[in-house]
């Protein structure tokens, strides 16, 4: 800070062009982002998204200008939370070879049905990671969060009617997911 001589006071320094265009067309959709980013990631996670995306954001600001930074901005939080996702099913496996004590040798009652259940976790979680944003959202909403439709419209901003149909893609799309898994049979037309 440099001295205003006829005031006698500190005189902050002129915002930078980066720091204005940021405040100006990225801040403002903070909010917005973080609501996006609560139907698709833990709550845990999201300063850190959230953080990623700025850094990403300003990145390619300083590379030139940014036709949409709002869209922008929504397009790369999106991609991190995939990668972030990615990264968390790709840390939740490992190879047979280093296993082991692994329970799943055991003999003893329940083994099967234990590991079972993981799988059928395992696969609702790429099921459901597998969906278009607003259908894996709505899904999440309802299924996860037990919302009800109106509480989802409100959150989302869209018709009751929009969510009721976004649910039944979503519930439509897992249900093929596991028909091509054969994880359930195909259902007849």
């Amino acid at each position: 800070m440099g001295w205003d001589t006829r005031l006698n006071e500190r005189v902050p320094p002129p915002e930078s062009e980066l720091t204005l265009w940021f405040r100006t067309h990225v801040q403002p959709h903070e909010p917005a982002l973080r609501g996006y980013l609560h139907g698709m990631i833990a709550s845990s996670d999201i300063d850190d998204v959230v953080q990623e995306t700025y850094r990403r954001l300003l990145r390619a600001r300083e590379r030139g200008a940014i036709d949409s930074p709002r869209g922008l901005l929504f397009t790369t939080a999106r991609n991190i939370a995939r990668d972030l996702f990615r990264h968390q099913v790709a840390a939740n496996t490992f190879p047979i070879a280093e296993m082991e004590d692994s329970p799943v040798y055991d003999d003893t009652p329940g083994v099967r049905e234990t590991v079972s259940r993981r799988q059928e976790a395992e696969m609702l979680t790429l099921a459901i990671a597998s969906l278009p944003p607003r259908c894996r959202e709505v899904l999440l909403l309802r299924k996860f969060e037990n919302l009800s439709q109106r509480e989802i419209a409100q959150r989302l901003g869209i018709s009751e009617h929009t969510v009721e149909a976004q649910l039944n893609k979503a519930l439509h799309r897992c249900a093929d997911y596991f028909a091509r898994q054969g994880a359930i049979p195909r259902a007849q037309p």
